[in-house]
């Protein structure tokens, strides 16, 4: 039986949408905020999750962004009162898998729901962001094992996390902020200093000439950005 993960603070609709969710034979698991749904993941396996946008405490994009950060393989649908493109745009770029907005056809999100089931189980085992080369080293994100300038390492959580979002943002500064946000999530949240020591760290590791980084560029005043330009 697929277990799916409904993230919605709407309790009338979460409700209906869980009765016919278990009608269809799956096992559905709700959160009515951010912070108890990125619990619940944390502790239980899931097949799917449903996510709102607009939660009460933290909204769906950054709920998702910390979720693809763990997991690269889930799928994820957005559901929300939003309808531009620019919106939908968004969700599809933070992972999202499926967006469909509110009201919507209870048959047609079943349909999808299945598809992307469907769909995922006839997909390869792994994801392509599991292995990822740096200049001459390559890190395995499953394993948290990396080639470095001082050998082969393993990396910690936190380290295998901000270089995991760095890179998926290649090209784009990432604001401190947004990296304690996602990386650290609902944790207490460490100094700047601590990231600072992160991208030290980096450097030492991937860099040619860690004091004239190509990589892990800082952008004064703002935060990081990981790029392959030269």
């Amino acid at each position: 039986m697929d277990r799916i993960l409904l993230v919605e603070d709407e309790d009338q609709l979460r409700e209906l949408l869980q009765m016919n969710l278990e009608m269809e034979n799956f096992e559905v698991v709700t959160a009515a905020n951010g912070k108890k749904a990125f619990k619940i993941f944390n502790e239980q396996h899931f097949d799917l999750i449903i996510l709102d946008i607009m939660l009460p405490d933290m909204d769906g994009l950054t709920i998702c962004e910390q979720i693809r950060l763990r997991n690269s393989e889930i799928p994820i649908i957005f559901l929300t009162a939003k309808d531009a493109a620019a919106e939908r745009v968004e969700g599809l770029k933070k992972g999202g898998d499926d967006y469909i907005t509110k009201p919507f056809d209870l048959e047609e999100l079943i349909i999808r729901i299945k598809n992307l089931l469907k769909r995922r189980g006839k997909s390869t085992n792994g994801s392509s962001f599991d292995n990822y080369t740096i200049g001459d080293y390559e890190i395995n994100f499953k394993t948290f094992e990396a080639e470095t300038n001082k050998g082969k390492i393993t990396l910690t959580q936190k380290e295998a996390l901000l270089l995991k979002l760095l890179i998926d943002r290649k090209n784009e500064v990432v604001s401190r902020n947004q990296i304690l946000q996602a990386v650290w999530g609902y944790d207490v949240y460490p100094s700047t200093r601590t990231i600072d020591n992160f991208l030290l760290s980096f450097r030492k590791y991937f860099e040619p000439n860690p004091s004239k980084p190509k990589f892990f560029v800082s952008i004064r005043g703002i935060g990081y950005k990981y790029t392959e330009e030269n």
